[in-house]
């Protein structure tokens, strides 16, 4: 029978997959490293399981023990994931801007989960580090994996992930491109690549407000900045960090990041998280300078489906206006403009009286006249209230006798752009969606989702 004893015997061996779409087909052969195929969905895996092997070989990790770390999420999943089944319980520290799936997904492991200020500097008590090592030392039979100073973390890279890169290649590698979070990833295969080969380019991708690069070229240990891709870019320098081996750094904004993330999943069929989009986009642009003798391999981090609420989220980025041109359309407009229902009508045999309830009761300013999936006529609020003024008992006649010419319509997949050309000639226009109502927008909705 051929079957695995547990997930664990699954950590590894993750397969190279070529970048077609991303990559310039005059450039470099580019291959991403699937890490989110380990059976916790990350390169993280491999970290957890070498981590508590090596605490229960020192003894530090007795039976019964607690396993304690701060982490962006994905190292949390490995280590719950080995200490679930080796009878450990887990206590893990998460700053809060990392995603509400992550945090869902540690609880689902049967892990606590302390949620801690992200915007604090690295000395504070309150910072994620520091915070879990004070739940360490009052926590009876418990160890800090400590993944940012624990050396079993590029360890576990140094043994594992280097030579399935090597051999994967056939030892063609010219070079490769990781993100830095522990910097144990990037600093155990560099490692292993270089004595192989001392050519072979290692390459960190970075996001903007991380300190790396700085420290990297000039030694200065300055302030980061908030940025808001997840598990990749420092405020501090860890120990499991050896940029000896590291070559290049290279900052990536936000925007690019998501962007090429989104990308990987419309154009590559891979649903990967922020950090891997920080990494092919610097791979993509290495590859894109090279020959076509040249092998590029980068990570692909961790599943996009820990991400469902951020950046694969339109109106996320919407709401951090990150959203490209293209995907900022009429269907997204009508589906977050605040807490007015998306369509309210009024048919042509209603009372004037009954529109203007509808107004009032909605806080709209127009109603369209719909009637059979017809698009009749229009009553705007105004224009009402004027006729009223001149004669009170206009509020007894039918909607069809007060109506004016109809809205236009706007399909729903047509870009934003569109709709500012209608709506500079008319107060609001019906949104559809292949030929159906399904919404108005208006000129107040328009300029709430441009601010």
């Amino acid at each position: 029978m051929d079957y695995k004893n547990s997930v664990l015997e699954l950590v590894g061996n993750t397969p190279l997959i070529k970048l077609n779409k991303v990559a310039d087909p005059n450039g470099a052969l580019l291959l991403g490293k699937a890490e989110f195929m380990n059976p916790g969905s990350s390169v993280k895996d491999r970290i957890g399981y070498k981590i508590i092997e090596a605490a229960e070989k020192n003894g530090t990790l007795k039976a019964g023990g607690t396993i304690i770390e701060a982490t962006s999420g994905n190292t949390g999943v490995g280590l719950a994931l080995a200490a679930g089944i080796k009878g450990y319980k887990t206590v893990f520290v998460i700053p809060d801007k990392m995603s509400i799936e992550k945090i869902k997904l540690l609880k689902a492991f049967g892990a606590d989960v302390i949620v801690v200020p992200t915007a604090v500097a690295p000395d504070h008590p309150d910072h994620y580090i520091n915070t879990a090592k004070r739940i360490t030392r009052e926590t009876p039979n418990a160890i800090f994996a400590n993944q940012f100073f624990n050396q079993n973390n590029p360890l576990a890279h140094y043994e594992t992930t280097g030579p399935e890169i090597w051999q994967q290649t056939e030892g063609k590698i010219t070079a490769f491109v990781a993100g830095i979070g522990t910097g144990g990833t990037i600093s155990g295969v560099g490692r292993y690549l270089k004595e192989q080969n001392p050519n072979v380019k290692i390459v960190a991708a970075d996001p903007y407000g991380s300190v790396v690069k700085t420290f990297k070229e000039s030694g200065m240990l300055v302030k980061s900045n908030p940025y808001l891709v997840e598990g990749i870019g420092e405020d501090i320098i860890p120990e499991t960090l050896h940029l000896k081996y590291i070559d290049e750094v290279h900052n990536v904004t936000d925007s690019d990041s998501f962007a090429m993330s989104r990308r990987l999943s419309r154009e590559e069929g891979l649903f990967v998280g922020g950090s891997t989009g920080t990494i092919v986009h610097v791979a993509a642009q290495l590859a894109a300078k090279m020959s076509k003798n040249d092998v590029v391999v980068c990570v692909l981090c961790d599943t996009g489906e820990r991400y469902l609420s951020k950046h694969h989220s339109d109106e996320w980025m919407k709401e951090k206006r990150l959203l490209s041109e293209e995907k900022a359309t009429v269907n997204l407009l009508n589906r977050t403009k605040g807490a007015t229902p998306r369509l309210v009508t009024i048919s042509a045999s209603s009372l004037v009286r009954e529109a203007i309830g509808l107004m009032k009761n909605y806080n709209i300013s127009q109603l369209p006249v719909v009637s059979e999936g017809e698009n009749l006529g229009t009553v705007r609020e105004n224009q009402l209230l004027r006729l009223i003024l001149e004669d009170y008992n206009i509020l007894e006649d039918q909607v069809s006798k007060v109506m004016e010419a109809p809205l236009p319509t706007i399909e729903e997949n047509a870009p934003v752009t569109s709709a500012k050309i209608i709506l500079k000639e008319f107060p609001a226009a019906i949104v559809t969606e292949k030929g159906r109502f399904v919404g108005v927008i208006s000129r107040h909705d328009l300029l709430d989702f441009e601010l």
